[in-house]
C-alpha cells in the first residue's frame, strides 16, 4: 500500500522486519496516534489513514512470515516425531533380540553375566567393560554396538525435537503478536477514517471505487517515463497476468492468499500459482524471486516491488499500469506503476 498518485488516500505497506524492529514501530505509532483525541479525525485525517494503513500492512507482511515459519516448524516436527518413533522401534527391536537370546542362555544353565550387563540400563557400560569379561560373542558384541548406537541416536533426534517444538512456541508467540499489531492499526484507521467529515469520506470511498475500473488505454511512455518494450509475455507470465485480472474486484484481505481475498504479495503468489510457478510468501522474498531487470524494461507478468524495504507488490500488466491488492476496504484493481516508489523490477 502506501501512498498512491490518485485523489484518495494511498494503500497499506507492507514490511517484515525482525520482531523487535515491529514492536518498536508499533510503539512509534502508538505515541503519535495518542495526539489524536480518540473521537476526532487528524487534521489529515486521509493522509492519517493512508500511514496507518502502510503500517498494518508492514505488520501484516512480519505476520506472513511468522505464520510461514510456524508452517514449516511444524512439518518438520512432525517428521522429527516420525523419526524418533522409527529409531525407537528399532530401539526395541534390538533389546527384544537380545533379551531372547539372554533368556535361551538361562535357560541353558544360567545368564551370561555379559548379557545380565546388557540388561542394565546402560548398554555403554556394559560394552566398556564386556570386553574385560572375554564372555561375548561376536554376535552379541554386534547386536549390542547397534543397539548403543540406536539409542545416541534416539537421543540426538529427542534433543533436536525438542529444540524445534521451542522454536515452534516462539514463533507462534510472533504470530500472535503480528497479529495484535495488525488488527490494533486497523482498528485505528477506521476510526479515523469514521471521523472524517461525510464529504471526505465520501470522496474517499468513490476514488476507491472507481480506481478498480478497468483502465483506458495508456501510451506507451518514452525513454525515461516509465516501462517500455513491452514484448508479449511468456506463456507462464501470460497465466500469471491472466489470473490476476480474474481477481480484480476481490477484496483486500490481509493475510489471505486467496482465491477469495488477498494481500498484496498473496496476490502475486496464488496468481503464478495459478501458472504453475511457486513465489515465496512475502513482498520482500518475492523481490529476489527470479531475475531483477530495470523498469525501463517491465513486461507484463514482472513482479513491481515498492519502498525500500519492499513493503508492497504489485504485478505490471503493460501500459504503465499494475494490478495490485491495495490496502483494507478496498479491492484488487489497476494503478499506475508509479504509485509509490519503486525498489525493484522482479521477473519469475
Amino acid at each position: 500500500m502506501g501512498s498512491h498518485q490518485r485523489p484518495a488516500p494511498t494503500g497499506l505497506g507492507r514490511g517484515r522486519g525482525a520482531t523487535l524492529a515491529v514492536l518498536s514501530a508499533a510503539a512509534t505509532a502508538a505515541a503519535a496516534l495518542g495526539a489524536v483525541p480518540a473521537g476526532a479525525a487528524p487534521r489529515d485525517g486521509r493522509a492519517e489513514v493512508d500511514r496507518l494503513y502502510q503500517e498494518a500492512e508492514r505488520a501484516t507482511e512480519a505476520y506472513n512470515k511468522a505464520d510461514e515459519r510456524a508452517d514449516t516448524l511444524r512439518g518438520e516436527v512432525h517428521r522429527a516425531r516420525d523419526r524418533i518413533a522409527r529409531t525407537q522401534e528399532k530401539v526395541n527391536t534390538l533389546r527384544d533380540a537380545l533379551g531372547s537370546l539372554a533368556g535361551a542362555q538361562y535357560r541353558s544353565g544360567g545368564l551370561d553375566p555379559s548379557l545380565a550387563l546388557l540388561l542394565s540400563s546402560d548398554p555403554d557400560d556394559y560394552l566398556d567393560r564386556a570386553a574385560t569379561l572375554d564372555r561375548v560373542t561376536a554376535d552379541q558384541a554386534g547386536r549390542l554396538r547397534q543397539l548403543r548406537s540406536a539409542l545416541r541416536e534416539l537421543a540426538q533426534q529427542r534433543t533436536e525435537a525438542g529444540g524445534k517444538l521451542a522454536e515452534l512456541e516462539e514463533s507462534r508467540k510472533a504470530v500472535a503478536r503480528h497479529k495484535h499489531a495488525v488488527e490494533r492499526k486497523l482498528a485505528r484507521a477506521r476510526q479515523v477514517l469514521n471521523a472524517l467529515p461525510a464529504g471526505e469520506r465520501a470522496a474517499y470511498d468513490r476514488a476507491s471505487r472507481s480506481a478498480g475500473r478497468p483502465p483506458a488505454p495508456l501510451p506507451l511512455p518514452g525513454p525515461g517515463d516509465g516501462p517500455g518494450h513491452e514484448a508479449a509475455p511468456g506463456a507462464r507470465a501470460a497465466a500469471a497476468v491472466a489470473a490476476a485480472r480474474s481477481a480484480l474486484g476481490r477484496p483486500y484481505v490481509w493475510g489471505a492468499t486467496g482465491p477469495n481475498g488477498f494481500d498484496c504479495s498473496g496476490l502475486m503468489q496464488w496468481a503464478y500459482a495459478q501458472a504453475g510457478v511457486g513465489l515465496p510468501r512475502t513482498s520482500q522474498e518475492q523481490r529476489y524471486a527470479g531475475r531483477q531487470v530495470p523498469l525501463s524494461q517491465a513486461k507484463p507478468g514482472d513482479l513491481v516491488v515498492y519502498r525500500s524495504d519492499a513493503s508492497h507488490v504489485g504485478m505490471y500488466v503493460g501500459g504503465g499500469r499494475v494490478i495490485h491488492a491495495p490496502y483494507p476496504g478496498a479491492v484488487v484493481r489497476y494503478d499506475s506503476v508509479g504509485m509509490m516508489p519503486v525498489a525493484a523490477v522482479t521477473r519469475p
